[in-house]
């Protein structure tokens, strides 16, 4: 029997659950700016989710998914993405009817992905994700990418590359499609097994493909930008117009392909070039996807989004040496002698401080004063309490600043409010 955590996992221990909480916090911050809401689904869903709305010649859904049957002999997967999930949740709770209009969502959510496991890319991942369902306005995925750039600089990140493109609306696309096939169609059997099957399935994705990258004829393949039609190139225009009037810079690369069938229109990715941060650079992506909603069963709606690894957003603030603020430290730690009521009138004491917002700890291993003072010292304790005999009997506790040495006598009955004045005149 193995004991240790499955291949492609990993355990967030105290000291790392802490930096996560704090990106995490910052993130809620930016969304609450940007008045995103946020969105919990579940951890799985009816695999036909997947299968409509990431697209069948993914590769996703043809090698990567977690599938199973259960009792009932349903076919569920474990989520490997988010945006199917919530459009999803979009169309099961007509959120389309909600009076205001686009509905803006966000999520912290767990994805599960059978590939490699390798640095900052995990079978099961964390990601945070943003959808914006229910406008076709280009200024909306102007918005969607300026939050996702906020984030990353409000969190210290600077080695940024925001990269866009058009995969154009269906009538470029399926123009492009043609010209693809019709390109790679001599070069077939040169190309790898997936390839093969993704010329009749999605050409598009060929262009994605990480064993054929460097084939001669796919530096020669008709570019998507080359078949926009006169709408698809307006919009993609005036999404260039709105982030040069954010101040948000981009480069536009008509390689770009993102790797879900459900995309259209503007697709974006960001990445780190950071020194050192590795060779995969893609911190978070995403795009529009007109038709997702109506292919999940629901009315005609405009969709955005994004998302956006957490693993990898960690790995890059630790590529440019960004220290996140973690306070360790901890307001008081009750250290207790003698007899069993001393103990009692701690335990006490402790529960009565932390009902009044007052952070603290106390020994529970029945250690010497010592050994309770040093285990302050390891706490970061900012005060140390210490009730003996003594002190029950005249109802007092001997207070100690840790920093100064400092030490008073204080009543039992003023000590929340005598520590309150000194923690909050701390801050």
């Amino acid at each position: 029997m193995s004991m240790k955590a499955p291949r492609g996992t990993v355990d967030i221990l105290p000291k790392d659950a802490a930096k996560w909480q704090y990106a995490e916090n910052k993130i809620k911050d930016v969304c609450d700016r940007f008045h995103y809401k946020e969105i919990r689904t579940p951890l799985f869903e009816h695999t036909e989710v997947f299968q409509r709305g990431v697209g069948d010649s993914t590769d996703i859904v043809q090698k990567e998914m977690y599938t199973f049957e259960d009792r009932g002999g349903r076919s569920l997967t474990l989520r490997p993405e988010g945006t199917a999930s919530v459009s999803r949740a979009f169309v099961e709770n007509k959120l389309f009817g909600d009076p205001n209009q686009p509905v803006k969502l966000y999520y912290f959510a767990q994805m599960f992905r059978y590939e490699r496991p390798q640095k900052g890319r995990m079978r099961q991942l964390n990601q945070f994700g943003v959808e914006a369902l229910g406008s076709a306005d280009p200024a909306v995925d102007a918005e969607v990418i300026d939050l996702a750039m906020t984030v990353y600089k409000e969190l210290g990140l600077t080695s940024l590359k925001l990269v866009i493109n058009s995969l154009g609306d269906k009538e470029s696309r399926d123009n492009h499609r043609q010209a693809l096939v019709n390109h790679f169609q001599p070069h077939k059997e040169e190309l790898c097994s997936d390839c093969q099957t993704r010329l009749s399935q999605n050409p598009l994705r060929v262009l994605d493909c990480k064993k054929d990258r460097d084939h001669p004829a796919m530096k020669t393949a008709p570019s998507i930008l080359e078949y926009l039609n006169e709408s698809s190139k307006v919009y993609f225009e005036q999404v260039q117009e709105y982030l040069t009037l954010m101040n948000i810079d981009f480069v536009v690369d008509a390689n770009l392909v993102r790797g879900l069938d459900y995309y259209n229109h503007t697709a974006f990715e960001i990445m780190s070039e950071a020194e050192g941060f590795g060779a995969i650079t893609t911190l978070a992506g995403g795009g529009r996807y007109n038709g997702l909603i109506e292919e999940l069963g629901g009315p005609e709606t405009p969709g955005i989004g994004f998302g956006m690894g957490f693993e990898r957003l960690l790995m890059a603030l630790e590529a440019e040496n960004i220290a996140i603020p973690i306070d360790e430290s901890l307001d008081c730690f009750v250290v207790a002698t003698g007899s069993s009521q001393v103990e009692k009138e701690a335990t006490r004491l402790v529960h009565e401080l932390r009902a009044n917002g007052i952070q603290v700890d106390k020994d529970y291993q029945g250690r010497k004063m010592k050994a309770q003072f040093k285990a302050a010292d390891r706490f970061q304790a900012k005060y140390v309490l210490v009730l003996g005999e003594e002190e029950l009997e005249k109802q007092t506790v001997n207070l100690k600043e840790m920093e100064t040495g400092q030490q008073s006598e204080i009543s039992i009955d003023c000590l929340i409010e005598e520590l309150q004045k000194r923690l909050l005149g701390g801050k």
